[in-house]
């Protein structure tokens, strides 16, 4: 620094007695002025070049390169492999569960499908096995057709009602029909009677009874509807 401002103030000096000398009315060669600025521009960036490497130097890195924290950390190579090793054992004791899984949800599958199939195959044993009796009755009132025919037809009567407890208890339910207004959604009508006992479009006969199963129409009820005369 001290050698930047000795060379600035030799370089001022040499321009006042340049100045001083000179004829007036005339000018110092610009090639002389051109040297002197020269000089003292190399100084400067001596100066200021020596002391920007000096700092680079001190830190170990070139100015604006980026500084990596950890590069002189030393590196555990076994700690390292220890966690890699425990790492892949985790990574197996996964895909071991994986498989376990897998093989427990294919074994669920065809138990269920199994058992689905043999649901549907004997859906109507409990039904079957709720009419056995009635299939004995009728047995039984078939063999004795021949001896009484009242006895026979109070058997089928009896027979009849057991049929029908038998099926309501599975849900079976007749669908009302005779004084009932004819509803398309329940009746199917087949006839028409003119008759002033019952209003227009109101069931008259049962032809053949309908059945609901719970909440499902299994079949209409087939009608005879009221006609008005003319």
């Amino acid at each position: 620094m001290d050698k930047l401002h000795r060379t600035a103030a030799d370089s001022e000096e040499g321009r006042n007695v340049d100045a001083a000398n000179a004829v007036p009315g005339e000018h110092l060669p610009n090639e002389d002025l051109k040297r002197a600025d020269h000089q003292a521009g190399n100084d400067v960036g001596g100066v200021t070049g020596t002391r920007t490497a000096q700092e680079g130097g001190a830190t170990g890195h070139s100015p604006g390169e980026p500084v990596d924290e950890f590069a002189d950390q030393p590196v555990d190579l076994e700690q390292l492999q220890r966690e890699l090793a425990d790492q892949k054992t985790k990574a197996e004791e996964y895909l071991n569960r994986l498989v376990r899984l897998q093989a427990d949800f294919d074994n669920y599958r065809k138990r269920t499908v199994k058992e689905k199939e043999e649901f549907f195959k004997y859906a109507a044993a409990s039904l079957c096995e709720a009419l056995l009796p009635v299939l004995d009755n009728f047995q039984l009132a078939l063999a004795a057709k021949d001896q009484n025919p009242a006895q026979v037809a109070e058997g089928v009567d009896m027979i009849f009602r057991q049929l029908q407890d038998v099926l309501q208890k599975e849900g079976l339910t007749p669908v009302a029909a005779v004084g009932e207004q004819f509803d398309p959604t329940r009746h199917e009508a087949v006839m028409q009677e003119v008759t002033d006992e019952y209003a227009e479009n109101t069931v008259t006969a049962e032809l053949r009874r309908g059945y609901y199963l719970k909440d499902k129409l299994l079949r209409p009820a087939m009608v005879k509807v009221a006609k008005p005369e003319g």
